[in-house]
């Protein structure tokens, strides 16, 4: 099929502030020259703030990214998640065309669409809420015939019901997605035939399922609106070169002191302003070895669920320790293979180790992993670059590419500053974990 730019285009793009640092995030995640790997994703942000895909926002990008127009787009022309039109304010619905979906009614669902929506595909419809096309197999064979509407799949689909979803759709509803046969997942229309076993623990809907029914509403653009999830990261604190050690910088330290609270069980400070505590810390400080983190001052309690160690206002001893324990090659050792092991601490901080099953695809089997790597700390993984994310994901046991997918890093900036996420709100609440 040929892919063209539609004729009639806007004279400008820009980002929201919102989407343009999540934008100036994304390149931070390759390393310098390589910024161009971030097109994909920006120019589905792009899409997603829009609606469709703009020459100006196509060129803007390719700005950013340092690019040839023309690289950037053979990039939007080749990828049919690109979409060069304007499409339906409300929903633009691809029918999956290929075989299995063919042999099994696909012809009909089209049908469907060109009833209710348009005659033509990639035409809105009167009202502007919807559009449609057939494209290329969608990967869902066993649920032939199916649908991409927004974010997900809807599958088993008939005539009957496709024309339910788009009504639901055009009143503002978002139907659950998956199989709208009463299939579970993908097992034979008859039932299992083999693991039966698993059917007593069956949740009410399959885990793609649930996560847009958790989510609430996935037909929704991310329109740039909201308020970032981070800002861009501007990387790991630098060694103090002057003083030969390494140290968090007094303008973080600073920072910290002034957003986060005393703990409440600190003892009171003299004339100076010196707790009993920091003045026998000073006392008794020594240089930070590399291959033994320092504690500094009287240990405190351990953190609560949800806090992490850094949150707790640490004196600025704490803060070097933290720096040079981050920094130590003491307890990992590069590893063979893609990426570069992420350097770990020997034991927990002072205070104890962060709640890692708070960022969303860390469950107790993959918390045990992170410590036994020696990563016991949201801030450890926030200072994760591309090399470490790389090796993680290809190392970890039978969840391969979870830490990318879920975005650890991104959860663990927002989590090691203080901050606090859907998922972690819900983890804090109980259910998610039977542990």
């Amino acid at each position: 099929m040929l892919r063209r730019l539609h004729p009639e285009q806007p004279d400008s793009f820009a980002f929201t502030p919102a989407n343009q640092a999540w934008a100036e995030a994304q390149m931070t995640k390759y390393p310098e020259g390589r910024q161009a790997s971030a097109i994909i994703p920006l120019l589905w942000r792009a899409q997603e703030q829009e609606g469709w895909l703009t020459r100006p926002a196509i060129e803007h990008i390719a700005d950013m990214l340092g690019m040839a127009y023309i690289r950037a787009l053979e990039v939007a022309t080749f990828y049919f998640m690109f979409q060069l039109q304007p499409v339906g304010s409300v929903a633009h619905i691809q029918i999956c065309g290929t075989l299995s979906c063919m042999i099994c009614g696909a012809e009909d669902l089209v049908g469907v669409c060109k009833e209710m929506i348009h005659e033509k595909p990639h035409a809105l419809s009167a009202d502007g809420k919807f559009s449609w096309e057939e494209v290329e197999c969608l990967g869902a064979c066993a649920n032939a015939p199916m649908a991409q509407i927004g974010k997900d799949y809807y599958e088993d689909l008939t005539v009957d019901r496709l024309k339910e979803i788009l009504s639901e759709l055009a009143e503002g509803k978002v139907p659950v997605p998956g199989p709208q046969n009463g299939r579970f997942a993908a097992e034979p229309l008859k039932g299992l035939t083999s693991l039966t076993e698993y059917e007593s623990g069956r949740t009410q809907y399959n885990a793609s399922a649930a996560l847009a029914v958790d989510i609430g509403d996935t037909v929704k653009r991310i329109d740039g609106t909201e308020v970032p999830l981070l800002t861009p990261w501007q990387g790991k604190p630098k060694a103090d070169k002057a003083s030969g050690s390494t140290r968090v910088s007094e303008a973080v330290a600073a920072k910290k002191a002034k957003s986060e609270p005393r703990p409440a069980e600190s003892e009171p400070a003299d004339a100076t302003g010196t707790t009993e505590q920091e003045a026998q810390a000073s006392s008794q400080a020594k240089p930070v070895s590399k291959d033994e983190p320092a504690k500094a001052g009287k240990a405190a309690k351990p953190a609560k669920s949800g806090k992490t160690a850094y949150a707790e206002a640490p004196s600025a001893d704490t803060l070097d320790a933290a720096a040079a324990a981050m920094d130590a090659p003491a307890s990992v050792t590069a590893a063979a293979g893609e990426g570069t092991k992420p350097r770990g601490l020997k034991a927990p901080l002072d205070g104890g180790a962060d709640d890692l099953k708070l960022i969303k695809g860390i469950g107790p089997s993959l918390e045990q992993l992170c410590h036994s790597l020696g990563v016991y700390h949201f801030g450890q993984i926030a200072e994760w670059g591309g090399a470490e994310l790389a090796w993680i994901d290809q190392n970890l046991k039978g969840f391969k590419g979870r830490a990318s997918r879920d975005q650890w890093i991104d959860q663990a900036k927002v989590l090691s500053a203080g901050g606090t996420t859907d998922f972690a709100e819900r983890v804090k609440q109980g259910g998610v974990y039977d542990d």
